[in-house]
């Protein structure tokens, strides 16, 4: 076959191939319009959806910076008066109380976005610096039971505090022991363990927390966790006195 018949029988195909195909668009002109149409809509819902989700994420941060500010507001001193101009507050108390209506606000308004989430962590908290403890519990539950798992062991770990101020020993133990076995970057397993070990030492069962501090010792003696139970177990003597345990 020479080249010129080659030629001539590629062009034979691509218009047979090109012919089906628009004898197949021509017959089903309506289905590939619909599609098209569809498709069209799709991709526009899709970029406008996402445009809105980050102008609303965008605000939720603002937002949330606006919550952290008053969080951080400086308490003020009578041994180092703030500088002039300087807003402060009196107590943590009177702080906590207008941080918690800012996150509030925050969660609330913004609650499906990471910043929305973050401010419901910390109107646990500031619930809990303002003295509401069942509401502090009540939203640190809410937390604890969300997917994030990194909040909702933080939640667990205030959850923890709690229970251990209002004498509800046992469930601190409880959710300690969960920590422990389900350790992650925020509240890391040792935290745990040196939590619940400084709860045993409270109670006055001192050999538990010493097995506790020993075995984080021979664990992880150069993390910061078997570094603290090190020091539990052989603590610095006090000036001019026996050590402190």
């Amino acid at each position: 076959m020479d080249h010129q018949t080659k030629v001539a029988l590629k062009q034979d195909q691509f218009v047979t191939t090109t012919a089906h195909g628009l004898d197949w668009v021509s017959e089903n002109r309506r289905t590939v319009l619909v599609g098209s149409a569809v498709a069209f809509v799709v991709l526009v819902l899709a970029v406008v959806g996402g445009v809105l989700w980050h102008s609303r994420s965008q605000a939720a941060a603002n937002a949330f910076g606006d919550a952290m500010n008053i969080y951080e507001t400086p308490i003020a001193s009578a041994t180092q008066p703030a500088p002039p101009g300087t807003k402060t507050y009196a107590s943590i108390a009177e702080r906590a109380k207008d941080a918690n209506a800012a996150f509030r606000a925050v969660a609330d308004r913004y609650g499906m976005t990471a910043d929305g989430k973050n401010a419901r962590y910390f109107a646990g908290l500031t619930y809990l610096e303002a003295g509401q403890n069942q509401s502090a519990e009540d939203t640190l539950k809410q937390v604890a039971g969300g997917w994030n798992k990194q909040l909702a062991s933080l939640a667990k770990f205030a959850l923890a505090d709690l229970y251990r101020q209002t004498g509800r020993d046992a469930q601190a133990i409880e959710l300690y022991n969960e920590l422990t076995a389900k350790p992650t970057d925020s509240v890391p397993a040792g935290l745990a363990q040196i939590q619940l070990a400084e709860l045993y030492t409270a109670e006055g069962k001192v050999d538990q927390a010493h097995k506790i501090y020993a075995q984080l010792k021979d664990k992880d003696a150069k993390g910061p966790a078997g570094m603290i139970a090190a020091q539990k177990l052989n603590p610095a003597p006090a000036p001019g006195g026996a050590p402190q345990m």
